[in-house]
This record gives C-alpha cells, sequence and structure tokens, in this order.
C-alpha cells in the first residue's frame, strides 16, 4: 500500500503542476532568462510549492481548519497570478524590458532586464521559490484528497518530495518550452515585448477565472 500511495502522491504532483496557474507563474519568471537560470527557476518553485502543502498538511493534521479558511489559499493564489500579469503589462507599457545584443567569443548573446540600467542579481531565483510557496497554500485542499486515500498514514518529508518530484517533472519539461522561445522568439523589442504582454494579458485572466470562479 505505501508503494501505491507514493505513486498516487506522485501522479497527483504532475496533475497538479498542469494547473493554468502554475505554467503562468513559470512562464512569467523564465521568460527572457538563459538556461541555467530556467531550470533553477522551475526547480525553486517546485520545491516552494512541496514545502508549504508540507507544512499546511502537518498543521491540519493537529487542528482542525474550515473549509471556508482553506478557501483563502485559493485566493492568495489567484491574487499573485494576478498581480504578476498586470506587473508584466506595466513593465511593457511602460518600456522597462530592455533588451541588448553583443558578441562573446563568436557568438551572439542576447540580454534581457527589467529597468533602465543592467544588473546581474537572483532576485528572480529568490521569488520564484517565494511565489511556489504562497501558491502551495492553493493546493492544500487538494492534496488533503489525496493523502486521505492513504489512510492511516501520516505526512512525511518522503511524501513531499514525490510530490514536488512530480510538479518538477511538468514545470522542467515546460521550461524547455519557454527555452525555445526565448532562443527563437525573443531576437528583438518587439517580439520581447509581444511575447511579455501575451504572458502578463494570460496571468491577467487566468488569475481573474480563479477569483471568479
Amino acid at each position: 500500500m505505501e508503494n501505491l500511495g507514493l505513486l498516487l502522491i506522485f501522479w497527483y504532483g504532475v496533475l497538479h503542476a498542469f494547473g493554468p496557474d502554475h505554467l503562468s507563474a513559470i512562464a512569467d519568471f523564465s521568460i527572457g532568462k538563459n538556461k541555467k537560470k530556467t531550470m533553477l527557476i522551475t526547480v525553486l518553485f517546485a520545491i516552494g510549492h512541496g514545502l508549504t502543502l508540507f507544512i499546511f498538511a502537518k498543521i491540519l493534521e493537529t487542528y482542525s481548519i474550515s473549509e471556508s479558511i482553506l478557501g483563502y489559499g485559493d485566493t492568495i493564489s489567484s491574487a499573485v497570478i494576478l498581480s504578476m500579469g498586470f506587473y508584466l503589462l506595466f513593465m511593457v507599457f511602460a518600456d522597462r524590458i530592455q533588451l541588448k545584443k553583443h558578441i562573446h567569443n563568436g557568438q551572439e548573446h542576447i540580454h534581457i532586464w527589467f529597468g533602465k540600467e543592467h544588473s546581474h542579481n537572483n532576485n528572480d531565483t529568490a521569488s520564484a521559490f517565494t511565489v511556489g510557496a504562497l501558491m502551495g497554500i492553493g493546493g492544500v485542499r487538494g492534496m488533503l484528497v489525496t493523502l486521505g486515500m492513504i489512510e492511516g498514514q501520516s505526512v512525511d518529508l518522503i511524501m513531499v518530495l514525490v510530490f514536488a518530484l512530480g510538479v518538477m517533472v511538468i514545470f522542467v519539461g515546460f521550461g524547455t518550452v519557454i527555452l525555445y522561445i526565448n532562443k527563437n522568439l525573443l531576437n528583438s523589442k518587439q517580439n520581447l515585448k509581444r511575447v511579455f504582454a501575451a504572458a502578463g494579458m494570460i496571468s491577467v485572466v487566468v488569475g481573474s477565472n480563479m477569483l471568479l470562479g
């Protein structure tokens, strides 16, 4: 029964990752990034997501929390996606997404950044972990249903790792799609604005539907 239970949790992680809110978040953070940073973002998002679910599942093992309170988790996830969408649209229309090409070792490199000046930092990777953790609150109810299929078992770290692995499989696969877009479409300022505007609009639509649903 233990192996079957872990398989169910892994499969739930796979299905959970296909949610439009998760894919929108990954796209928002990964567009314009290099291969290494895109993969790091997807992994950190999945870890943050799994960690939050683990913490809340442990809390709910001890304390009884009403369904209405758990519903606020969905509201938080929706607000996060909606905010990210509006932020990207603002950056596009305020012309704060920059693109610069240069030749290095005989190969053309493209640098994309937000703001007026180019700077290197790890804010986007840290933010991906934080957003993944926040959005994990919205997945608590679904994970509890899955855990309820494994009667009598306490939530442990192995369960969370298996869930996070299922999420990572989809996120990394989706990350390769974003890498293709980064490599083949983000080669001009016009295309850059179109892609980010599309990502922003999709996030606004997804977040709005989640709030109204």
